[in-house]
């Protein structure tokens, strides 16, 4: 079913919280999935899809690997494009902004409680570096479970999260014949102001 948007609240993450909501009771799977685009010093870009982990008024946030690819391109262009699409509601959301680094409070929070096989994999993974083999990797989750048996994972020092600030967030719905709604929030000062774009 196709939903009918004829009023906009002025806040777009009271839209975006609505949409998500939905989104979690219809989708299959990974309702947080987003794609993330990032672009090199060169401005080369690459996308990936990552998780929301945490949405507030200050923004979107995922962790990750921060020596990987994504994070040697946000530290040489701290910027970044956020795209969901969820199939069941014909739906999507794009985020525009700058890319912030969480606290290390944040990032200490979130990855104690992240399953502790995840945990693990986190430090025996060099993220986007050539793997010789499986057996390298499986190797050295065995190395570092035994290292920590018994005891609680650290936090890697190379391991946190991104926080995008969004400048823009287009909140878009599919319609016949490619007669879309795409609904525009832009940031003005510490307010958004609202549009609306031909299709």
């Amino acid at each position: 079913m196709k939903p009918a948007m004829t009023m906009l609240p002025d806040d777009p993450f009271e839209l975006f919280g609505r949409w998500f909501q939905e989104a979690s009771a219809s989708e299959p799977n990974d309702a947080n999935a987003m794609s993330l685009a990032t672009a090199d010093a060169d401005g080369r870009p690459s996308v990936r899809i990552v998780l929301l982990k945490d949405v507030d008024p200050r923004g979107f946030t995922f962790y990750t690997n921060t020596l990987s690819r994504k994070g040697r391109e946000l530290a040489a262009n701290p910027y970044a494009h956020l795209n969901f699409h969820w199939k069941s509601l014909r739906r999507q959301v794009r985020i525009d902004g700058a890319v912030e680094p969480v606290t290390a409070a944040e990032a200490d929070a979130y990855f104690g409680v992240r399953p502790r096989a995840s945990q693990i994999g986190a430090w025996a993974s060099f993220q986007s570096e050539p793997l010789d083999d499986r057996a390298t990797l499986e190797g050295r989750v065995a190395e570092f479970a035994a290292k920590y048996e018994g005891g609680d994972v650290p936090r890697p020092p190379h391991w946190s999260g991104y926080r995008v600030v969004p400048s823009r967030i287009e909140f878009w719905v599919d319609r016949h014949d490619r007669l879309h709604e795409r609904y525009i929030y832009d940031r003005t000062g510490s307010g958004w102001a609202r549009s609306m774009q031909y299709p």
